[in-house]
C-alpha cells in the first residue's frame, strides 16, 4: 500500500485553509522532502490549478494540466455519477447510477458532453499541445480535494498508462474512505485534512471558497507563464 502523508492536527477539522492558494503553499511544505527536481506537477482543472501553481512555484517544478471531468447528472450539474479522462476512459459510480435510473442513451449523452468539454479545455488551456513524456518521471497529481474520488481515479488511469516513475496524489483535503481507496492505486498520497464525517464536502475545508470558471483558470495559467 502507498505511503500516506497527513497533518494529524488537521484531521476531522473544517475551515482549516484560508483559500486554495493557502492550501497549496501548505501542501508544498509537506511535499518538499519527497519531490525530486524532475518531478512534474499535474493539476486538475478547475480547482486544482491554483493549488498546483502554488506547489510548482514553491518547489521550482514544472507544471502542466491533466484534463479529467465528472460526468454530470442531467438535472443537477453540480453532481456527477462518474468521471472521464482524455483517453475517454470512463469510471462510473455504479451504485449511484442504479439509483438515478438513467437510460443508456442518457448516460451516453452525458459522457459525450463531458468529452466535448475536455476537448474544449484542451484547446483553451493547453493549446492542444502533446502531453509531456513522463516515462520514468515522478509526477504529483493535484486537486483541491477528494470527495468521491472518481475524477482522481480517471486522472490516475490516464497517467499510469504513460508509465511515470511514481505517482503522488496531493490534495489539501479528502474523505477518509476515498483516501483509503486511492492508496491502492498510487505510490503516495499527501492529504493534509482527512475527514471521516459523512456527508463530506471539499468546500468545508476552506474559509473562502468559490467555484472557478474556465476564464478564471485561463487567467491563472496566463499569469504564471
Amino acid at each position: 500500500m502507498a505511503t500516506l502523508i497527513e497533518n494529524e492536527e488537521l484531521r476531522n477539522r473544517t475551515r482549516v485553509f484560508a483559500d486554495r492558494n493557502d492550501a497549496g503553499r501548505q501542501l508544498a511544505e509537506m511535499l518538499r522532502d519527497i519531490a525530486k527536481p524532475d518531478t512534474l506537477v499535474l493539476a486538475i482543472p478547475s480547482g486544482g490549478v491554483p493549488v498546483g501553481l502554488e506547489i510548482a512555484e514553491a518547489l521550482g517544478l514544472d507544471l502542466d494540466l491533466v484534463l479529467v471531468r465528472k460526468v454530470q447528472i442531467p438535472w443537477n450539474t453540480e453532481a456527477g455519477f462518474g468521471a472521464v479522462n482524455m483517453d475517454s476512459d470512463l469510471f462510473i459510480n455504479e451504485h449511484l447510477l442504479s439509483l438515478l435510473k438513467l437510460s443508456s442513451d442518457q448516460v451516453e449523452r452525458q459522457v459525450k458532453m463531458t468529452m466535448a468539454t475536455i476537448e474544449k479545455r484542451n484547446r483553451t488551456f493547453r493549446q492542444n499541445k502533446p502531453f509531456p513524456d513522463i516515462t520514468g518521471r515522478p509526477v504529483i497529481l493535484v486537486d483541491d480535494g477528494l470527495a468521491s474520488g472518481y475524477t482522481m481515479r480517471a486522472a490516475i488511469a490516464y497517467i499510469r498508462k504513460r508509465k511515470p516513475g511514481a505517482i503522488t496524489v496531493a490534495v489539501p483535503t479528502g474523505s477518509a474512505a476515498t483516501v483509503k481507496m486511492l492508496l491502492r492505486e498510487v505510490d503516495s498520497i499527501c492529504c493534509l485534512n482527512i475527514r471521516e464525517s459523512y456527508p463530506y464536502a471539499v468546500a468545508s475545508a476552506y474559509r473562502n471558497w468559490h467555484d472557478l470558471e474556465d476564464e478564471d483558470v485561463l487567467e491563472l495559467i496566463n499569469k504564471n507563464k
